[in-house]
């Protein structure tokens, strides 16, 4: 699939603890911007989206999740490193168990290499921060 001509369904979990929300860091060449996203990816054909969330915290972090609540489904359409993209995003709730928690992890992604942290939500609420989706908002509180 090529991510920048189709539609492309993928799954985020949003992870909580306490006010903080696990999120990974991103970067755009093209607008030189930070920014963030809850951790997840791409659903596979003829794969469910909680076995697709499962997977995805399994490659990127390699921890198991329990999957929770489903919250919500939006459609993202944007422009990243100068490429339009169109999504419909699947979010969940998601536990990470105790054994499995850090402070930050590395994650190494189709040849990219990111950090997913802890970052209080606060900060993107009060826009020191900017994150992805930005319709992530009404899945936070």
């Amino acid at each position: 699939m090529n991510k920048f001509k189709e539609i492309r369904p993928i799954v985020l979990g949003i992870a909580k603890r306490g006010n903080k929300i696990l999120v990974s860091e991103g970067y755009d060449k093209v607008t030189k911007e930070v920014f963030y996203r809850s951790i997840g990816g791409g659903i596979e054909f003829l794969e469910e989206s909680k076995d697709a969330l499962k997977r995805e915290f399994k490659e990127e972090l390699n921890i198991d999740i329990t999957v929770g609540k489903f919250l919500g489904i939006v459609e993202n359409i944007f422009t990243y490193n100068g490429k339009k993209a169109h999504e419909l995003i699947l979010f969940y709730n998601v536990d990470i168990m105790d054994e499995d928690y850090k402070e930050s992890y590395h994650i190494v992604d189709d040849n990219n290499e990111t950090d997913a942290t802890w970052i209080d939500i606060d900060k993107f609420i009060n826009k020191e921060l900017k994150i992805y989706p930005e319709q992530v908002f009404k899945f936070l509180n």
